[in-house]
């Protein structure tokens, strides 16, 4: 398996950024991490080598990015307007620097794959909402939709614009939706453990998605699947061999 780590300045951020890169050929998947996680956990915890077949077969290849949540959403000790502005540094530098990297990296590839778990969840859920000229599959593992249990009741518009349970529902603009209706989503949540505001949050996203006719694989795992690594592991591949990559 072709393995690399880069590192560099974010124009966006004013700070390094590193991510590393997992593969060599096939659909760029950007994974993001669990909440104020780095860019190495996917493969600390396990979830690059439950995928490696997929790796190796020149299916997929993973870009598995650093994260800011510490300085953005959940960081307590700044207003929620200064959490959001910090926020949509990131997506400035997600779209105007990753996602360039990327295609450098793989110029022959179309859509995106944009994951993750937990928080990683969320962050994957919302690029591709935002962004599905970029992105065009989704694969969010037991993830929270909406911001209120960062930010209790605030809401400005940088809020609204990055919480999918608050823009979706008012979302009428069909160059959003006909692309939505054209992409493959997959949305899974166990019933178990520490999963209980995720599976309200699935429950209140696939009630949207509905609404909006567009189609979504919306799964839930049973009442012993719990929010942990090695429910991920066994989610992932199994999403993977499903999907038409």
């Amino acid at each position: 398996m072709n393995v690399e780590y880069h590192r560099g300045w974010s124009r966006n951020l004013g700070q390094e950024m590193e991510l590393k890169v997992y593969g060599h050929a096939g659909k760029p998947a950007v994974v993001f991490p669990c909440q104020g996680g780095r860019f190495f956990e996917y493969e600390d915890f396990g979830m690059v080598e439950a995928v490696r077949p997929f790796i190796e077969a020149g299916a997929i290849t993973l870009f598995t990015v650093d994260s800011v949540d510490r300085q953005s959403w959940i960081n307590g000790s700044v207003p929620p307007a200064d959490r959001a502005r910090r926020h949509n540094d990131y997506d400035r530098y997600v779209m105007e620097e990753a996602v360039p990297f990327i295609r450098g990296m793989l110029p022959r590839a179309g859509g995106f794959l944009a994951t993750g778990c937990s928080m990683g969840a969320y962050h994957s859920a919302n690029f591709f909402f935002r962004h599905p000229d970029v992105f065009d599959a989704v694969i969010a593992l037991s993830g929270l939709y909406s911001l209120h249990r960062f930010l209790g009741g605030y809401m400005d518009d940088n809020v609204y614009f990055n919480a999918p349970l608050a823009y979706l529902p008012n979302l009428t603009d069909p160059w959003y939706l006909d692309r939505y209706r054209r992409s493959r989503i997959v949305v899974c949540v166990g019933q178990g453990a520490w999963e209980d505001g995720m599976l309200e949050d699935t429950r209140a996203l696939q009630r949207v998605l509905a609404e909006k006719e567009i189609p979504a694989w919306i799964d839930y795992w049973g009442h012993d699947v719990n929010h942990d690594w090695p429910w991920w592991r066994r989610q992932m591949p199994y999403f993977l061999g499903r999907m038409k990559l």
